[in-house]
């Protein structure tokens, strides 16, 4: 997906550094063929593959992006009596660069190979949101994403939906499975620097898997709200890791409140202290680290079917953490 031109950031696909040539720049399609290294034909065939692709509300979004000037207008000149656009290089603070779009999507991905997750992103809102349908047809929200990294994540291919409607949905693509494994094999050796190993990425955590068990009477094993409240801590936690100057579980003097990785990271340490040394193991390993029910067990000598139980106890102190706050982030569907 590597662009090339200078102007450009890593993460646009060559198709796209084509179209943009062509359309904006006025350049030649043989010209183009010949920097790129392909045949015209191979040339005109992705830039009538860009321009069908804009029918996409967030394609024709990121595409307007890579148009923009730095006052954010889209220029129209005439060449030789033909009408096209001529574009400047974009302002950092439009386009995402390529540390923040693998930081983001490495997330966002992670999220969205789960069972019955999709991306919601409503018309006119700045913040998209990772939503997952449970058994009971309730939704979850379990992360959000600015709409910059959404669009740079249509454009790559690695989710597609979108539909009519106020609300569009998004789901991972195979292109997004293949990018989210390279993502994470990219960010091994700076988990490894920092004492943790990275877990590999699963279809299912373990909170999802035992959600959907029962106890003795029929009910729910994990009541939603108990669900609910470990989802937050691990949106936090993945949001807190971003920041890669700071583990995530660092202590912090930020704001709470704060929307960036050092609020987060005030929030699951504030979160963690609550629970106390011996529950907040259990929550951590499993909520966040993602580490199964078993190799808890195995791992800090506990006795068989007890970690369940255990991180029961440590959810319902978790949610009574977040309703006390008031940070406990209302249902968005």
């Amino acid at each position: 997906m590597k662009a090339m031109r200078n102007d450009l950031p890593g993460w646009v696909p060559e198709a796209v550094d084509a179209y943009l040539a062509h359309v904006v720049d006025g350049e030649p399609i043989r010209a183009v063929a010949r920097r790129s290294g392909c045949h015209a034909s191979t040339v005109l065939r992705r830039i009538r593959r860009c321009e069908t692709r804009r029918d996409d509300p967030l394609i024709d979004a990121a595409l307007n992006r890579l148009m923009q000037r730095p006052d954010g207008q889209i220029p129209f000149q005439t060449t030789n009596g033909v009408p096209h656009v001529t574009r400047q290089a974009p302002r950092d603070r439009f386009i995402p660069d390529d540390g923040e779009i693998a930081a983001e999507a490495r997330r966002i991905l992670a999220r969205l190979v789960e069972p019955g997750a999709c991306l919601a992103l409503a018309d006119g809102m700045e913040t998209a949101v990772v939503v997952r349908e449970m058994e009971d047809g309730e939704t979850l929200r379990t992360g959000t994403v600015d709409r910059r990294i959404a669009e740079a994540m249509a454009l790559n291919n690695w989710i597609g939906g979108g539909g009519a409607g106020r609300i569009m949905r998004y789901r991972i693509r195979p292109a997004g499975r293949v990018a989210l494994k390279e993502l994470l094999g990219n960010g091994r050796d700076e988990i490894a620097e920092r004492g943790r190993a990275r877990r590999p990425v699963q279809a299912e955590s373990p909170l999802t898997v035992l959600s959907r068990r029962r106890a003795r009477d029929g009910s729910p094993f994990l009541s939603r709200d108990l669900v609910r409240a470990g989802e937050r801590l691990r949106e936090d936690y993945e949001l807190a890791r971003l920041d890669s100057g700071h583990d995530p579980l660092d202590g912090t003097d930020a704001d709470p409140s704060d929307t960036g990785p050092a609020g987060a990271r005030a929030r699951v340490a504030a979160a963690l202290d609550a629970l106390g040394p011996s529950l907040r193991n259990v929550v951590l390993r499993a909520c966040c680290q993602l580490e199964g029910l078993q190799e808890i067990e195995r791992e800090l000598n506990f006795t068989a079917r007890s970690a369940k139980v255990i991180l029961r106890i440590g959810l319902e102190g978790l949610k009574e953490h977040y309703d006390a706050q008031g940070k406990y982030a209302p249902l968005i569907g």
